[in-house]
């Protein structure tokens, strides 16, 4: 396995080493010695979550403000494009994204550290997508942003023919709010 930098730092694309032949292929999707060398990060994943979502819909940004959950995501069937927005106050990267297409085709896994909103656009229909928590999830921290608040200004995977794209959201991700109202940490 490679780690993979983005603009942001503390936020790594994870590829595996993938052992294909005309029967299929294997690869490793998590080694817990191989994730600490690569990221510098001595967690325990407590939880794992699977969803599986048709094209457009879109989910987040999510975060916990108390209980901040690092997350290992990645996808199993299907293609997302996925973001992770800095919203620690006192990083240089504040209030900055830096997203990725994953696929069940590039098998790519994505680092979100603990501090971070997460989201993610579906691009093709019958996408399941797994990740891991480095804590459980709680429902009365969880917080979310919109996911196109012109502070952030996400570069989402739409068409330019698709200038008033509506993806579909949940209840609770159409209440999201703009960064300069959302809680942050310090």
């Amino acid at each position: 396995m490679q780690a993979i930098q983005t603009a942001i730092p503390d936020v790594l694309i994870l590829e595996p080493k993938v052992f294909g032949d005309d029967r299929g292929f294997f690869f490793e999707s998590f080694n817990q010695r191989t994730f600490e060398q690569l990221t510098g990060v001595k967690t325990q994943f407590v939880q794992d979550n699977h969803s599986k979502s048709a094209a457009n819909v879109l989910r987040g940004l999510h975060y916990q403000i108390q209980q901040p959950q690092g997350k290992l995501v990645r996808v199993i069937a299907g293609e997302v494009f996925d973001v992770a927005v800095d919203l620690r106050r006192q990083s240089k990267t504040f209030g900055q994204w830096v997203g990725a297409v994953l696929s069940a085709e590039n098998k790519r896994q994505m680092w979100v550290p603990e501090g971070f909103a997460h989201g993610f656009l579906v691009l093709k229909d019958n996408t399941e997508f797994l990740y891991k928590t480095t804590d459980y999830y709680a429902p009365q921290h969880e917080r979310c942003i919109r996911w196109d608040d012109p502070a952030i200004a996400i570069k989402w995977p739409i068409s330019v023919m698709a200038e008033r794209f509506s993806p579909a959201l949940s209840a609770k991700d159409q209440l999201g709010l703009s960064l300069a109202d959302a809680e942050v940490f310090e």
